[in-house]
């Protein structure tokens, strides 16, 4: 490392404040959009835990009537505080619901953490596979009745694990799934990451916790004004066993919790208890009027979440997404000129969708850029005819191990072109939205391997894997 350069070099914090300072409108996470600031200087408030000030993993004063309002916010039986984000979550959700070694029956399209928490108590895993739109690419709802088939198929399985909503704003029949999971005398775990503001108005869907799910993880900072790294997990009943959730709560969340992580998330409750209706009138209001620009899109087409396809019970409208399917241009292309030209940072681009998140701090001016941005792009493109694209949890690969058994296996590194056949070591997906597309213990078919060196190809970074590159993938030996 050449030192005197480096020296030289912007530091992280001035590539920060420069960024902060430009023009540039983000429409992605953390749900603040860096216009709601409760506070100014977090080193005035960088504390440990001193006399005054509490313990999170043994809450007892200040931070457990903090924990209690965000429970009152939610209706949850009890909330705890997760600084470590929705990741810390679930795998203390699903720890905490499953015996080592045991099953867990969870949607083939929930995040790598759900993976990782397999990988780490040895389970067994079933999928339930979700609705699959192979026009425009995105993974659908999980079908109530789906979920009775694997349970009544398998007597042993009692955790159930759904994402709802999507990355992408899909919501499946929570509901419906909770009461089939409690006939089966199951647990229910809904990773909700995405819909920290369910519930707030009318205008969204349901919280999970209302339609009867026993564990429910929320990251504030994706929907909602809080800090990067904040989310909530959420009790609600008898069915989990509190002191067991707790101990592993203290396992995969640090023993030093940020004070200044902690009050954002106290900040962001508040706010929402004292001026959450008016604000959510206001942002339903502007929502509202943006999408009913947006739907005069000719070759851009704004997803309206009820396309037959998703199988959708309910569709969060606050994610925008643009589909490009029939306009002759991909989503990173979209999400480019949308960056170049406009100074708009999306969420996320996949092959034939954008994707903006939209919170309460959007501004009407930001919502109003990212109108116009899109309806002059819109009038350049010509309408022409897409082609099929298969969602990230489409892929039914073959399972020939459980995870925790491949993770564990003696391994080799390969070139990924020549792995076809080999039972992968690896996690391989795409960040975001880190749903994987191969899972250690599963073999590497000719089709999805074709699949995966055209995203390559096309400048998606393959990652999980030990070779940054995405050229070698580590697979079991034979």
């Amino acid at each position: 490392m050449n030192l005197s350069k480096t020296e030289s070099a912007p530091s992280l914090a001035d590539r920060l404040i420069t960024y902060g300072q430009s023009g540039a409108y983000p429409f992605h996470m953390p749900g603040h959009k860096r216009q709601f600031h409760p506070f100014f200087d977090p080193y005035t408030m960088d504390i440990t835990e001193i006399y005054g000030f509490d313990n999170l993993h043994h809450a007892e004063g200040i931070l457990l009537e903090a924990q209690q309002r965000a429970a009152a916010l939610y209706h949850a039986s009890e909330t705890f505080y997760l600084v470590n984000g929705s990741t810390c979550g679930i795998l203390a959700a699903v720890a905490a619901a499953t015996k080592r070694g045991g099953k867990l029956l969870m949607a083939r399209n929930c995040h790598k953490a759900a993976y990782h928490a397999a990988l780490l108590n040895n389970l067994e895993v079933s999928y339930l596979y979700p609705a699959a739109d192979m026009t425009r690419g995105l993974s659908g709802a999980i079908a109530p009745d789906e979920v009775e088939r694997m349970l009544k198929k398998d007597a042993s399985l009692r955790t159930v694990l759904i994402t709802s909503p999507t990355y992408d704003g899909v919501c499946s029949d929570v509901r419906r799934i909770a009461e089939i999971v409690h006939q089966y005398d199951g647990i229910l775990i809904v990773d909700e990451a995405h819909g920290a503001h369910f519930g707030m108005h009318p205008y969204f869907p349901e919280h999970a916790l209302t339609c009867g799910a026993d564990l429910v993880i929320n990251s504030v900072h994706k929907t909602l004004p809080s800090l990067t790294q904040t989310a909530l997990l959420h009790v609600q009943g008898m069915r989990v066993d509190r002191e067991r959730l707790k101990r592993f709560l203290g396992m995969y969340q640090t023993s030093s919790p940020s004070y200044v992580l902690m009050a954002g998330i106290d900040a962001c409750v508040r706010m929402l208890l004292e001026h959450g209706p008016e604000l959510f009138d206001t942002f339903a209001k502007r929502l509202e009027g943006l999408r009913k620009q947006l739907f005069c899109m000719q070759a851009l087409e704004l997803v309206r979440g009820t396309e037959p396809e998703l199988g959708a019970y309910d569709y969060d409208r606050s994610k925008i997404l643009v589909a490009t399917h029939r306009s002759g241009i991909a989503g990173p292309e979209l999400s480019g000129m949308l960056r170049s030209r406009y100074q708009l940072e999306m969420e996320m681009d996949s092959e034939h969708y954008v994707t903006a998140i939209t919170t309460v701090a959007d501004t009407k001016e930001g919502l109003q850029r990212l109108a116009e941005a899109l309806a002059a792009i819109d009038s350049e493109l010509e309408c022409r005819t897409g082609k099929p694209a298969r969602p990230f949890a489409a892929w039914k690969n073959e399972a020939v191990l459980r995870i925790g058994e491949a993770a564990e296996a003696g391994k080799k590194s390969m070139l990924l072109a020549k792995s076809e056949g080999s039972i992968s070591a690896e996690f391989v997906y795409l960040y975001p939205p880190g749903i994987p597309l191969l899972v250690p213990g599963e073999r590497i078919s000719g089709e999805l391997l074709e699949k995966l060196l055209q995203y390559r190809a096309n400048g998606f970074a393959l990652e999980g894997m030990a070779d940054y590159r995405g050229e070698e993938i580590r697979v079991v030996k034979a």
